[in-house]
C-alpha cells in the first residue's frame, strides 16, 4: 500500500499560470522525489499600469511516501 503526502507551495511567474505550476514543481523536487501530481487550487494575477504583471497560484504537489 502506498502512502501519499501533499505540500502546498505558492508561486509566481511574470510569464504564465503554466510557468507558475512548472516553478512550484521545479522548486519541489530539490527536496521531495517521486513526485506524482500537481493540483492547481488557486489562480490569482497582479496589475500594474493596466496590465498583468504576475501570474500567481496555489499549488497541492503529491508525492508517495518512501518506505525505510
Amino acid at each position: 500500500m502506498a502512502v501519499v503526502k501533499v505540500i502546498e507551495l505558492l508561486a509566481e511567474s511574470e510569464q504564465s499560470w503554466e510557468d507558475a505550476a512548472r516553478q512550484a514543481v521545479a522548486e519541489a523536487t530539490k527536496s521531495v522525489r517521486g513526485i506524482s501530481s500537481v493540483y492547481i487550487s488557486e489562480f490569482q494575477a497582479t496589475v500594474e499600469n493596466d496590465k498583468v504583471k504576475n501570474f500567481r497560484i496555489n499549488a497541492k504537489i503529491s508525492f508517495v511516501l518512501e518506505r525505510s
